[in-house]
């Protein structure tokens, strides 16, 4: 039967068909040998999967997942179904980690390990929220370094977190970040701060992995104790199956059909110890529970209630889990079977049918039809079954309640952390306060620290120790800076490059502006019209005149130009009292009440240049007392440079 258009199921989970899960951590391991050749052999993937599992064996083997353990899977191309990559052959694997985030870290913690013992590998980690451990390191990255730009960047290498810098790859696909990392991984090594930030969050474990484990005492029945005694991992399944369920599991936890089958009258209840992680003794013990009517259990006055109690919901867990799986199992829908029904419904295929109506069951049976002849539905219907076929494996071997009569039991662990986990939150929302704090002030130095270099010290903290030379140097500073489309900026540390102009291709341009109105002095309007000589008359080939004698022309005249500009701007100049008001170097500015009859006729001949930063300092001095302490541009424009000036005494008798 031929697929739906665009309906794969082998491709559902594609990062373009689906959204990752909220719970889920993905990792990805690239072996170096796989960016020299995409034919790598299935061996040597096989060769290294089993080398980094036997690696890991130690230090998981005691350990209880919450849904599901850390597995690898090799994956050589062309893979129809991975979120890492469609063409380097590597390992990956995804964990849901639920309610449990030490999962999350713990498997960060072994991805750092095995990087660690194998040098020749790069990492990759992510989950729904993106690269979590730069957000883990968010106060210490680069300001370049966002979710927009981290794409293909962030990687595990030997035991550092690597990111390869923009300045070298500005949009790297994931071949050239693992061969950037790989050829010049003393560059793309992230720095110290982010190193320790991340470091912080691991280096408890595996320490902190065995004790996130939590053993208690509980009564089940015979055949549940059976088989924790055998797969004592079952009890996470147990525990989601209880925590998890619905109307639709509680019906066969009321009937117990599998975990109690020689009835309430018979069944007798076993002690046993179960080891699981906090976080699943939380969700047991928070949650109030009616045990079904065919448990037995004892009175609420006998000492076993509290263990017989919190081993019925196991028990009814492992039921609900057993029963619904082997549902599932059998029409190997689950969690594949919804990805790809959404993907029909997001594809149109169902025409915007109302569910339940004739066409709608006629397509949804199509699909489904469609379905089970899909790898996709083997693939599911195996993973939901195996919990099941392995349970039947246990309870097919005999066994009966003297097995766990005669067994000493350990008592169980002290529960007070699960009470007083308040005071450990607060610890870390203090911690996490603290270290934002400590990144704001740190922020504020070094604007602060920039501003100074920048601009030049600032006499806000100290007015009586005010230097005027500080406005020139400020000034300077800010003359110097390219202003934008937004206006004028204010100094601060920008690598801005400077202003490419054609200084020639200027002149040029003004002067052949001047000469169309120079020149003849007594020509007429008419005449101006007829004769123009302007830029726009340039391209005009009916003149006759080369390019290259008018490039000549404008090179001989350049100095002509300079001279006749300089003189006319003297000359415009004389008629004005503009030059009184300068004062020229080794010169004091003239007082109020000296004679300026004469001062003309000397300034004509005084050549003694203009002390511009004495100039520029009175100008400003004058424009701010004339302010008289009110706002106005002077001490604005003084202020926004960081400075400010000291504020007059005022007169007596005012």
């Amino acid at each position: 039967m031929a697929a739906p258009p665009d309906l794969d199921p082998s491709s559902i989970f594609s990062e373009k068909h689906s959204r990752l899960p909220d719970d889920t951590v993905f990792y990805a391991i690239f072996p170096d040998f796989s960016l020299t050749s995409t034919a790598t052999s299935a061996a040597s993937l096989h060769s290294l999967h089993l080398q980094i599992l036997q690696t890991l064996t130690p230090l998981t083997s005691d350990y209880i997942w919450q849904h599901q353990p850390f597995s690898l899977l090799p994956l050589r191309p062309p893979p129809n179904s991975c979120l890492c990559s469609n063409h380097l052959p590597h390992l990956h694997g995804h964990l849901r980690v639920g309610d449990n985030l030490d999962d999350e870290w713990f498997t960060v913690f072994l991805l750092f390990h095995i990087s660690t013992v194998f040098p020749d590998l790069s990492i990759r980690v992510w989950d729904s929220d993106g690269e979590f451990l730069l957000i883990e390191a968010a106060f210490h990255l680069p300001r370049w370094l966002n979710p927009q730009t981290s794409s293909n960047r962030v990687f595990i290498r030997r035991g550092k977190v690597h990111i390869v810098p923009r300045h070298r790859l500005r949009n790297p696909n994931l071949a050239e970040a693992l061969s950037f990392v790989v050829s010049f991984g003393e560059e793309s090594v992230a720095a110290e701060a982010v190193q320790a930030a991340v470091r912080k969050r691991i280096e408890e474990y595996p320490e902190k992995a065995r004790r996130n484990m939590h053993r208690v005492r509980v009564r089940v029945p015979a055949a549940v104790a059976q088989v924790l005694s055998q797969e004592p991992c079952l009890v996470a399944l147990a525990v989601e199956g209880f925590y998890d369920r619905d109307i639709d599991t509680m019906k066969y936890a009321a009937k117990m059909e599998r975990f109690l089958s020689r009835g309430r009258e018979e069944e007798e209840l076993v002690c046993i110890s179960v080891k699981m992680s906090r976080a699943m003794y939380a969700q047991l013990v928070q949650q109030t529970f009616q045990a079904p009517k065919c448990y037995p259990m004892p009175n609420r006055s006998d000492s076993a209630y509290v263990e017989a109690e919190l081993g019925m919901k196991i028990a009814c867990g492992l039921e609900m889990m057993y029963q619904h799986r082997r549902k599932e199992g059998s029409e190997g829908k689950g969690s594949t079977w919804e990805a790809f029904r959404e993907s029909l419904e997001r594809s149109g295929y169902f025409g915007g049918l109302l569910p339940g109506s004739k066409e709608y069951q006629r397509l949804m049976q199509n699909a489904e039809e469609y379905y089970r002849s899909s790898a996709s539905f083997s693939r599911a219907s195996e993973m939901m079954s195996a919990p099941v076929r392995r349970i039947d494996e246990i309870l097919a071997l005999p066994y009966s309640v003297d097995d766990f009569k005669c067994v000493d039991v350990p008592p169980s662990d002290d529960d007070s952390w699960l009470y007083n986990g308040e005071d450990e939150l607060n610890s870390e929302l203090l911690e996490r306060q603290k270290e934002m704090e400590l990144y704001d002030l740190k922020h504020k130095k070094t604007q602060k620290s920039k501003e100074q270099d920048n601009v030049g010290p600032s006499s806000s903290s100290n007015s009586d120790a005010f230097n005027p030379g500080d406005i020139a140097k400020t000034m300077q500073a800010f003359v110097e800076k390219v202003s934008s489309y937004k206006g004028a900026e204010v100094p601060e540390n920008r690598n801005l490059k400077d202003v490419d102009l054609d200084a020639d291709c200027f002149f040029k341009d003004v002067e052949s502006m001047m000469k169309s109105h120079g020149g003849e002095e007594g020509r007429s309007d008419d005449d101006i019209e007829e004769g123009s000589s302007s830029d726009l008359d340039f391209d005009d080939s009916e003149d006759g005149i080369d390019g290259a004698e008018l490039s000549e022309d404008i090179e001989d005249g350049e100095d002509t130009f300079m001279h006749s500009y300089s003189d006319a701007l003297n000359e415009e100049l004389k008629s004005t009292t503009l030059e009184k008001s300068f004062v020229r170097a080794n010169e004091q500015a003239p007082k109020k009440d000296e004679g300026t009859s004469n001062a003309a006729e000397d300034m004509e001949e005084d050549f003694t240049p203009v002390d511009v930063d004495v100039n520029l300092v009175k100008s400003l001095l004058d424009s701010f007392s004339s302010q008289q302490g009110l706002p106005g541009p002077a001490s604005n424009l003084l202020g926004l440079m960081g400075l400010q000036l000291p504020q007059e005494d005022k007169k007596e008798g005012k």
